[in-house]
């Protein structure tokens, strides 16, 4: 049976359950976080379990994601793979696809549109560097990081998951869920990231790529990640070297391999 999402998790746990898997970096905030698979893990079954019990997530399910490139971003998307959904990855806060979903999950700043919609499910993200919820919000979304942590860290989908349904509706194009394992495959390989590299991406090449290319093919690949959003690029070859960076995606440096680009 072809691989989903899931699976690439799940072989990284097998392998190597508490190497660093995902170090995110917020250069406007200071923010630092790192998640091994074991981490990243426990909260994509918090979420596929949030998604499930609360709004009856599954094959055949649509999920709208207005999120930012971050590592609650990552979780997210592998949770809504998880319950067998499809993600709806939308570009931008006035995106008319919204009432195509079954819920959206959407940052805390770009909520205020989305409320004057009639939307079925609306839920907020705070993205709050220690998981706490929408300080001081009022409006009728649901706090993600409230009602995630009630949720449990292992997670067994309703209905198995189907390789052939839905997995990412982005513009005009559809993957299914074993297509989207299958792509980042042969990304992984045409760009040339092997196992454990460490990869470093930048926001704006991330959210250009999409998550088949700045999330999937790595984790398809063996490779762990360095997120980094608000990116100070004066900074970016210290942080290449602290946190021993292999190669690069969209993001050029002296002495590191750029994916994609010939040697």
């Amino acid at each position: 049976m072809a691989l989903v999402p899931g699976d690439l998790l799940t072989s990284v746990l097998r392998r190597e359950p508490a190497a660093p898997l995902i170090t995110y970096y917020d250069d406007l905030s200071g923010e630092r976080t790192e998640l091994s698979a074991t981490t990243l893990a426990n909260w994509v079954a918090k979420t596929a379990n949030l998604l499930q019990e609360e709004f009856d997530v599954g094959p055949g399910s649509t999920v709208a994601v207005s999120l930012p490139v971050h590592w609650q971003t990552a979780a997210v998307l592998l949770g809504v793979w998880s319950c067998g959904a499809a993600v709806l990855d939308t570009a931008g806060e006035d995106d008319d696809r919204f009432a195509e979903a079954d819920v959206v999950l959407a940052a805390a700043d770009r909520l205020p549109p989305l409320e004057e919609q009639d939307l079925p499910e609306l839920m907020g993200l705070s993205l709050h560097p220690l998981g706490l919820g929408m300080a001081g919000y009022v409006g009728p979304a649901r706090d993600f990081a409230l009602e995630v942590r009630a949720h449990g860290d292992v997670f067994t989908p309703w209905q198995p998951v189907d390789p052939a349904g839905p997995g990412l509706l982005l513009g005009g194009g559809e993957l299914t869920l074993g297509g989207l394992v299958a792509t980042a495959t042969e990304l992984a390989d045409r760009l040339g990231i092997v196992a454990g590299d460490r990869v470093l991406v930048d926001e704006r090449t991330a959210t250009e790529a999409g998550p088949v290319a700045w999330l999937l093919a790595p984790l398809a690949a063996g490779a762990s990640l360095v997120l980094n959003r608000s990116v100070a690029a004066a900074g970016l070859a210290h942080r290449a070297e602290v946190e021993r960076v292999t190669a690069t995606l969209g993001v050029t440096l002296d002495g590191v391999r750029e994916l994609g680009r010939p040697a």
